[in-house]
C-alpha cells in the first residue's frame, strides 16, 4: 500500500509540475509572438526575423553537454526554479523597455540569448524529472500530457497573442509572460522531488568527462545514433517550415490570419496531445516515431503546395497533429533505456544533437527565402513558367514551394530510417533500466 500511495503522490507531484510549465510555456510563446510579429513590421526581413529565433536556439543547444552534467549533480527541482527565476528576471527588462518605448533589436537578441541559456538547464532537469516521478508502464501517457505545452503554445498563444497585441502592446504581452514565469516556480515550491543518488563530491570525475559519459552512452548503441539523424535532419526541415510560413503567409495576409493558421497547428497538436494522453502510444514505440513523422512531412508539403488559407489551416492540422506523438513515443524510449543518474547528461548530449541543425535552418531560412526562392516565382522569375501553373507566381509562392521541399526531405529521411534494422529492433537491443 505504501508504494502504491508513493507512485499517486509522485503522479500528483507530476501533474502540478507540468501544469505550471504549460502555464510558463504559454505566457514564453505569447512573447515570442509578439516580439516576432513586432521585429518583421519593423523591418519586412525574413532574415532579421530568423535572428531571433536563432538567438533563442542557439546558446540552450550548445550549453546542454556542461549544464547536463551539472544536472546530474544538483537537485533537479532547484534547478527549475532558478533557471524560471532568472528568465523572468530578462522578461521584465524586456517588459520596462518596451513600455518604455526604447525596444531595440539587438536587445531582444541579447535578452533571448540568456534567457536560452537558462533554459538549458532548465530543459534536462525537467525531462529528466519525469522518470522520477512517473511510473514506467504510465510514461508514454506523461509525455503525451508533456505535450500540452506545445499545443498551448500554438493553439492559444498565437490567437490570443494577437489580440494583446493590438489591445494592450508588446509590453503587457510581456509583462503577462513575467507572471506566467511566477506561476511555475510556485508550483515547484510547493511539491518535493524524490532524491536521486549521486556520487561524493571527492570521487566526481572532471566536468568534461562526466558530460562525455552522455555521448559515451549514445555513440555505443547504433539505434540511438541512427534515430538522433533521423531527429537532427528532420527537425532542420520543421525549423525550416516553422520560420518560412509567418513571412509566407504575413505577404499578403495580416498577423491576425497568421495567428488563426498557427493557432490550428495548435489544435493539431491538442488533438495530437489527447490521443496520445489518452492512448499511450502503440506498445513498439518506434513505431509510432516512423509512421507519424511520415504523416508530419507530409502535412508540410501540403502547406506550400496549397494557396487557400482554409486548406493551409488543414494542412498545418495535419503537420502539428503527429508531433506529440512522435516526441512522446521517442521520449519514452529514452526514459526507459537510460539510467536515472546519467539521464541528465544523456538526454543533454542527445538534445543537442538533435537539436544541432537548428541554428543551420536559422541562419539559412532567411537567405534561401529572400534571396532564392521568393525571386524564382516572383513575376518573371527563372521558374514561373515550370512551376508557376503548379504552385502559383508570386513571392509567396516561393516560399510556399521551400516549405514544400522541406516536407519531401522529411518523409524521404524517416522511410529511409525505417529500413535500418538497428532503429526497427531498438527497443529489443537495448534492454530497459531497473
Amino acid at each position: 500500500m505504501e508504494e502504491k500511495n508513493s507512485g499517486l503522490c509522485s503522479m500528483s507531484t507530476f501533474l502540478l509540475v507540468a501544469f505550471g510549465q504549460i502555464v510558463s510555456v504559454t505566457g514564453s510563446a505569447l512573447t515570442g509572438f509578439v516580439l516576432g510579429a513586432w521585429v518583421y513590421q519593423q523591418t519586412n526581413s525574413t532574415t532579421q526575423y530568423s535572428l531571433i529565433l536563432l538567438f533563442t536556439a542557439l546558446p540552450s543547444i550548445f550549453l546542454s553537454p556542461l549544464t547536463g552534467a551539472l544536472v546530474d549533480r544538483w537537485d533537479r527541482r532547484k534547478v527549475m526554479i532558478w533557471s524560471d527565476t532568472g528568465a523572468a528576471v530578462t522578461t521584465a527588462i524586456l517588459a520596462i523597455l518596451a513600455h518604455f518605448e526604447i525596444l531595440q533589436i539587438w536587445q531582444i537578441y541579447l535578452l533571448t540569448g540568456i534567457s536560452s541559456m537558462l533554459r538549458s538547464f532548465q530543459i534536462p532537469a525537467y525531462m529528466a524529472s519525469v522518470s522520477l516521478l512517473v511510473p514506467k508502464k504510465q510514461l508514454g501517457r506523461a509525455n503525451g500530457i508533456m505535450q500540452f505545452q506545445n499545443s498551448s503554445r500554438y493553439l492559444i498563444s498565437p490567437v490570443l497573442a494577437g489580440f494583446l497585441m493590438e489591445w494592450i502592446g508588446v509590453s503587457g504581452v510581456i509583462a503577462i509572460d513575467l507572471a506566467t514565469f511566477l506561476f511555475a516556480v510556485t508550483t515547484l515550491l510547493m511539491v518535493r522531488f524524490p532524491k536521486v543518488e549521486t556520487p561524493p563530491a571527492r570521487e566526481r570525475k572532471p566536468l568534461w568527462r562526466e558530460a562525455a559519459d552522455g555521448w559515451k552512452y549514445i555513440s555505443i548503441r547504433p539505434g540511438f545514433l541512427w534515430l538522433l539523424l533521423l531527429f537532427g535532419l528532420g527537425n532542420y526541415a520543421n525549423l525550416m517550415t516553422d520560420t518560412v510560413l509567418p513571412p509566407m503567409l504575413l505577404e499578403t495576409n495580416s498577423p491576425a490570419v497568421l495567428g488563426s493558421i498557427l493557432s490550428a497547428g495548435g489544435l493539431g497538436m491538442l488533438a495530437g496531445t489527447i490521443v496520445m494522453s489518452l492512448w499511450g502510444g502503440p506498445k513498439r514505440r518506434i513505431n509510432g516515431v516512423l509512421v507519424f513523422k511520415t504523416l508530419a512531412g507530409i502535412g508540410v508539403i501540403l502547406i506550400g503546395f496549397f494557396q487557400s488559407i482554409p486548406l493551409i489551416a488543414a494542412a498545418t492540422f495535419l503537420y502539428y497533429f503527429p508531433f506529440p506523438i512522435v516526441n512522446a513515443c521517442d521520449q519514452a524510449i529514452w526514459q526507459s533505456k537510460v539510467p536515472q543518474n546519467m539521464q541528465g547528461r544523456v538526454f543533454a548530449i542527445r538534445r543537442m544533437l538533435a537539436f544541432c541543425m537548428i541554428p543551420l535552418a536559422y541562419v539559412t531560412a532567411g537567405p534561401l527565402s529572400d534571396g532564392v526562392f521568393k525571386p524564382l516565382l516572383s513575376a518573371g522569375g527563372a521558374w514561373t513558367e515550370s512551376l508557376g501553373p503548379v504552385f502559383g507566381i508570386g513571392p509567396e509562392r516561393g516560399m510556399g514551394l521551400l516549405i514544400s521541399l522541406m516536407g519531401l526531405l522529411i518523409v524521404t529521411l524517416t522511410l529511409g530510417t525505417a529500413l535500418n534494422p538497428r532503429v526497427r529492433k531498438i527497443e529489443e537491443e537495448v534492454p530497459d533500466v531497473v
